[in-house]
């Protein structure tokens, strides 16, 4: 797996009024995230929220358009906008099977008033939080302990033995990037993460306009 950060001194752009703002969620595999990402989507309209359409260099699948659910790229167009420096933070999955954030994208998202949600692994996170810096609220959603992560992948029933103790080895990993996050929530508690997650977005989006 290859990712990296897109122009990693780029300096932000500049906060002019009537912008949106970006809201970045990171957390293990288990760990709610989604969960928590979907309520405040769907039930906080005061909030504005939009999903950034990200770049992929998979084929569509079923009824998936160009420009609603990804930009389609070929391979070789992909690494002409990686060399372009017109990328945030992509990833090789594998050989020839890219995802990544384009800047033009968020720029046109953030000059239509949205806030724009990236649901991303902590690099990318940290990559999307450094280039943009005050204008982005990182976010960290870290299950109670790696034990109770183990039960939660277990319940889900999704992934053999080998696979949970490969996503928990990588969840160790990730729950050590925590601290480079503006805010830590912890979900012990779905509801009361949930009234979290409300209170942070509030006191970043509607509290400092």
């Amino acid at each position: 797996m290859k990712q990296q950060a897109a122009n990693q001194a780029a300096h932000a752009p500049s906060l002019g009024g009537g912008r949106g703002r970006l809201l970045i969620f990171s957390a293990p595999s288990g760990s709610g995230k989604s969960t928590i990402v979907q309520y405040l989507m769907q039930e906080h309209p005061e909030f504005n929220l939009a999903f950034s359409i990200s770049a992929t260099s998979r084929p569509p699948r079923g009824k998936e358009q160009h420009g609603v659910e990804y930009f389609f790229l070929t391979p070789e167009e992909f690494r002409a906008k990686i060399a372009a420096g017109e990328f945030l933070e992509y990833e090789e999955v594998y050989e020839d099977r890219f995802y990544g954030t384009l800047k033009c994208q968020v720029e046109s998202q953030l000059e239509a008033g949205q806030n724009v949600v990236f649901d991303v692994d902590v690099k990318g996170g940290c990559n999307i939080k450094q280039f943009y810096g005050d204008r982005a609220l990182s976010v960290f959603i870290q299950p109670p302990s790696v034990d109770e992560l183990r039960r939660r992948l277990l319940h889900r029933a999704t992934d053999d033995a080998e696979q949970i103790e490969r996503r928990l080895a990588k969840a160790e990993e990730e729950m050590s990037y925590a601290t480079r996050f503006d805010k830590i929530l912890v979900n012990d508690d779905l509801d009361r993460a949930k009234a979290e997650a409300v209170q942070i977005l509030n006191d970043f989006l509607l509290d400092n306009e």
